[in-house]
């Protein structure tokens, strides 16, 4: 009975925002803040019956496709040409400020939760809150009075910073599972020794299966072989298809889908277009489900842990463990300190880091014993989506008519 609820409230909620999701907009009222709202009205906390676990089937079926979609589509949208020119400002924030905001992070979890003696498990809630989500800033990213170098940079960090923090989960995970097999007399070098295995050879059967799709799709659209239909299923099949082969040869299907959607989209314009539309509607769905998921399974076991240092800590990492490093980070760059500010406040906590909780519950075995971690990272995410979905849109008025325009007092080389 609890499925068929569900199942409803699913397409209720499609329908209601559906119809009504340009007027909600005006009222700064996001889709992920609809479908959080309405996740949490079918749990036990709202009308629903029994509580649904992370561990269900329907969960980690919905987690794992998702996760695939936004790693493929995430990376197919990043046209590596277009960003050459202006690459210092993504690439600052990637390999400066993410770091940063990761030890910063984990210092301070270190230093509010000293309870948790593992080093190991506060990282882990570093990294699962260290990836963007642009969708939860929509309104910034998709307004065209915000100069474009700003837009493409929160775009391009957002794209790029899950596929480079998946792999150091995986790590972090398999240390975690070194640790307690340790301690019973195996050796941790195992452990590692398969986590390279498995990006080294996930990479490679994603960037194989990508670039060979793009090849093949062009070769077939040339020739009018294809359907116009196909255009968005293809590369939909083939990040299902680059994750089930790395899962065959050895390697991680997660950081398949991220290189396979890297190689399609810059091998081939018109098929990441088509990535691109295939996120914006379908994707869309899947990832809106998502959010569904988060409020109907995390919201309900996460409240009973949540309290003032919770809160607290949920705060400092969506403002200053988040917009120090990218102040820092930005350096003496020419980038006013405006900017600066807009695009550190930017840094949204969304899908990513949901999925990755999903990853962390099914690598550790469940939610029981970890229900700190989990439920401090869930509160984060949570008033991320209420937050930043509030701000997006009045802030993006308020930078664009300060900004006139004119964000660098020179271009970059």
């Amino acid at each position: 009975m609890h499925e068929y609820l569900i199942i409803l409230g699913i397409s209720l909620v499609v329908l209601g925002y559906g119809y009504f999701s340009r007027l909600l907009s005006l009222w700064n009222i996001s889709g992920p803040m609809v479908f959080t709202t309405v996740g949490v009205l079918l749990s036990p906390l709202g009308f629903g019956g029994e509580a649904v676990t992370p561990k269900a089937e329907a969960v980690q079926v919905v987690a794992e496709i998702a996760l695939i979609v936004v790693l493929f589509s995430d990376a197919a949208g990043i046209d590596l040409m277009k960003l050459k020119p202006y690459w210092r400002l993504p690439g600052r924030l990637l390999f400066i400020a993410l770091p940063l905001s990761i030890v910063l992070t984990w210092m301070t979890a270190k230093f509010l939760f000293p309870e948790e003696s593992s080093n190991l498990y506060l990282l882990l809630l570093a990294l699962i809150l260290a990836p963007t989500d642009a969708a939860l800033g929509k309104a910034v990213v998709s307004d065209p009075r915000i100069p474009e170098i700003v837009r493409n940079t929160i775009n391009v960090e957002s794209g790029l910073n899950d596929g480079i923090v998946f792999p150091m989960l995986l790590m972090v995970l398999a240390l975690i599972s070194g640790e307690g097999n340790a301690q019973g007399g195996e050796s941790m070098q195992g452990p590692l020794l398969y986590i390279a295995q498995q990006i080294l050879f996930g990479a490679l059967a994603g960037a194989a299966v990508g670039w060979s799709g793009a090849k093949l799709g062009r070769f077939s659209m040339r020739r009018g072989w294809m359907e116009h239909q196909y255009y968005n299923l293809v590369p939909l099949a083939l990040a299902i298809f680059a994750f089930y082969l790395a899962e065959l040869v050895g390697g991680n299907g997660y950081i398949a889908a991220f290189f396979g959607g890297l190689l399609l989209g810059n091998s081939d314009v018109t098929l990441r277009k088509h990535v691109e539309e295939f996120a914006e509607s379908e994707g869309e769905l899947l990832v809106m489900i998502s959010f569904l998921v988060f409020g109907l399974v995390f919201v309900p076991l996460s409240l009973p842990h949540w309290d003032f240092k919770a809160f607290l800590f949920a705060l400092l990492s969506l403002t200053l463990l988040r917009i120090l490093p990218v102040l820092l980070g930005f350096g003496r760059f020419p980038l006013d300190l405006s900017t600066r500010l807009f695009i550190g406040w930017f840094g949204p906590r969304g899908i990513a880091s949901i999925l990755y909780i999903l990853v962390a519950v099914h690598q550790l075995g469940g939610f029981k014993g970890h229900e700190r971690i989990f439920s401090i990272a869930a509160l984060t995410i949570l008033l991320s989506i209420l937050l930043h979905g509030l701000s997006a849109r009045p802030l993006a008025i308020l930078y664009a008519r300060r900004e006139a325009g004119e964000v660098l007092t020179n271009t970059p080389d």
